[in-house]
């Protein structure tokens, strides 16, 4: 399932920022994620086995965003919520290398060492952004990941059904739940720093889905 931000639940303020960020930028908006992968016919499985490989390399790992903004933060309010996470991205991870055992090997695409080599940079700066010391840029790109993995999780549940491994509920914080700890920010500052660190996270899983677009299309004919 894909949230959508409705009007009474983000008003404005920073909640109302991130959705907006989140209808423009995140991935549910992105043509190739939202709809051409489903719709390619006999590439649909080599599609979804390349976009899991490559969701396994950015997010596959621990620690990830989640983890890594957890242990810099001091805040309340905002760790109770990055813990729940943390413990639903352990479930999230095993989930996804199930998935990504059953869908085989990466398919072969022209241009292989440079894909990686952009996923490797995609990944340090998820890293970077979560390791961040900038007060609310971790928390934001955390809650940004959390947020945007709803399309991913489309796309994870699509490969399962696809490579015969069973469903498993999503296990990350609702949407309310994860509103609430950016709307319980005490400063400007705070906010814009989260709003920042939400925006780059966005800028980074938009770079892998044009990357799976194109090494889709690299594989036509092939």
């Amino acid at each position: 399932m894909v949230y959508h931000f409705k009007p009474e639940t983000a008003r404005s303020g920073v909640a109302g920022t991130l959705g907006v960020l989140l209808g423009a930028d995140g991935g549910k908006t992105h043509p190739y994620i939202a709809s051409h992968i489903f719709a390619r016919g006999r590439e649909t499985g080599r599609d979804l086995a390349d976009a899991v490989h490559f969701i396994a390399s950015l997010h596959g790992r621990h620690p990830g965003v989640v983890e890594l903004a957890r242990d810099g933060s001091t805040d309340g309010a905002a760790r109770a919520w990055l813990d729940a996470a943390a413990e639903g991205f352990v479930e999230e991870r095993a989930y996804l290398t199930r998935i990504v055992v059953a869908a085989g090997p990466l398919p072969s695409t022209a241009g292989q060492a440079e894909s990686e080599a952009a996923v490797v940079g995609q990944r340090h700066a998820l890293e970077m952004l979560a390791r961040s010391e900038r007060v609310g840029c971790a928390l934001g790109a955390a809650i940004a990941l959390v947020f945007d993995w709803r399309p991913i999780r489309a796309v994870l549940d699509a490969a399962a059904q696809r490579f015969g491994v069973v469903l498993t509920p999503p296990a990350l914080p609702s949407p309310r739940q994860t509103l609430g700890v950016a709307e319980e920010t005490e400063s400007a500052a705070v906010e814009r720093a989260i709003v920042f660190g939400a925006q780059q996270l966005l800028v980074q899983h938009r770079g892998l889905w044009d990357l799976l677009e194109a090494r889709a299309s690299a594989r036509i004919g092939t």
